[in-house]
């Protein structure tokens, strides 16, 4: 402003040197001259002015790129997630025994290498216990296993920390903006540590127990829940970057709820939906997948004698397999109940059209989940019918996420 203004004044000045140049006969050409610079001055300052406003970032090209980077990421934590639910069912998660950030990242080349590092994992309780019998090529299956999901998680921190770098240089993050992608950057390292925290109480020495070495069902409930705050956290952000809010307001529906009452109460199904998935994490590290095969009733009961065996009672809720079963089929038939509470609603509602199909996907991928759980659970935890079923379980929260973004965009 000072500068426009000092700008104005020397125009001014020079026209009214002109017109004294004029008066006192001197040279016409320089009067001109005079008044053409103080115009192309003040022309070039507007000109300058209007881009730097064009350029003012963020803006809504800035966050469409911010949020396609952040779906991304998300996506790429779904990768994890899936892969390391594949190696706990192949039982691949012990075979490496050392954690390093860089020097790991290179798996053994040689016959020598392999064999020093086969060596290394024969000093574990799970090859004393339960692999003593296995050899070098069954070794390095495991071992690709787990190295592929170390390295999977090493892509996913370097595709958040070096955008995360070049956006903020260029301006990209507005304040609130930048706290979040600190948040999502420092929380893929804690998931790194997290995950070695996890093998680590796999691999230690317990003298008084001769069951199947694995790891605490604590720590990987802990580093799975880690997992998807994470993913929930980026595909949340993305989406309420990338989704237009509606401009018409909805109509109130013909049944009980309106609009933002819904609004309201669906989260509950959101965090249902997380606390399942938590749930799935203990049905993992304790295998109590394998302790009732049956369904809609547990062996010849509907409760099971032994779902409060344990002693303090609070203690059956995380380490009795029978109990965390039981826990996980009624959550399941909670959120689809849930759910199908949900689209019976839609239906009563005139929404937009995308909503609504947002709705109709969340109610079919509720159904074609429970499907999934019954026939795992019914053929015996087969590895390929069981990693599809963690995978649907991260397609049902991701569509009940869409679904909470797109109510959270309505009018309220």
């Amino acid at each position: 402003m000072l500068l426009s203004s000092a700008r104005t004044a020397i125009f001014y000045g020079c026209r009214n040197s002109g017109k004294g140049f004029q008066h006192s006969g001197r040279s016409p050409q320089l009067r001109q001259w005079l008044v053409k610079r103080g115009q192309s001055t003040i022309t070039v300052e507007a000109v300058a002015s209007s881009a730097r406003a064009a350029a003012t970032v963020p803006n809504a090209a800035t966050n469409r790129i911010v949020g396609r980077w952040l779906l991304g990421c998300s996506g790429l934590v779904v990768g994890a997630i899936v892969l390391g639910g594949v190696t706990r069912l192949t039982e691949s998660g012990l075979s490496m025994v050392d954690w390093h950030l860089v020097r790991e990242m290179k798996p053994p080349q040689s016959q020598a290498e392999w064999e020093a590092e086969f060596s290394k994992y024969q000093q574990f309780p799970e090859f004393k216990i339960m692999n003593h019998d296995m050899t070098l090529p069954e070794f390095k299956f495991i071992f690709y296993m787990e190295w592929g999901h170390r390295m999977w998680g090493r892509l996913v921190g370097l595709a958040y920390i070096l955008p995360t770098v070049y956006f903020w240089r260029k301006g990209y993050f507005n304040r609130s903006m930048k706290g979040k992608v600190l948040g999502l950057c420092g929380f893929v390292f804690f998931q790194g540590l997290l995950g070695w925290y996890m093998v680590k109480s796999g691999l230690e020495e317990k003298p008084e127990s001769h069951d199947i070495p694995r790891v605490s069902q604590y720590r990987l409930s802990a580093h799975l829940g880690s997992a998807l705050l994470l993913y929930c956290a980026s595909l949340w952000t993305g989406l309420t970057l990338l989704l237009p809010a509606y401009k018409v307001q909805s109509p109130h529906p013909l049944l009980f709820l309106s609009t933002s009452e819904l609004i309201q109460l669906y989260p509950w199904s959101v965090w249902e939906n997380v606390t399942q998935f938590v749930c799935c994490a203990f049905v993992a590290g304790l295998d109590a997948g394998l302790v009732y095969n049956s369904f809609p009733k547990m062996g010849e009961r509907w409760i099971p004698d032994d779902l409060l065996a344990f002693s303090p009672t609070l203690k059956n809720f995380f380490e009795n397999p029978t109990t965390v079963q039981f826990d996980h089929r009624i959550l399941a038939i909670s959120s689809l109940t849930a759910i199908t509470g949900l689209y019976l609603f839609s239906r009563r509602m005139v929404l937009p059209r995308r909503a609504k199909i947002a709705i109709s996907l969340l109610a079919a991928m509720a159904y074609g989940q429970v499907a999934l759980g019954i026939s795992t659970l019914l053929l015996y935890v087969p590895t390929q019918l069981a990693a599809t079923h963690q995978s649907g379980s991260v397609a049902l929260l991701s569509l009940a996420i869409w679904v909470l973004a797109e109510l959270r965009k309505m009018p309220k």
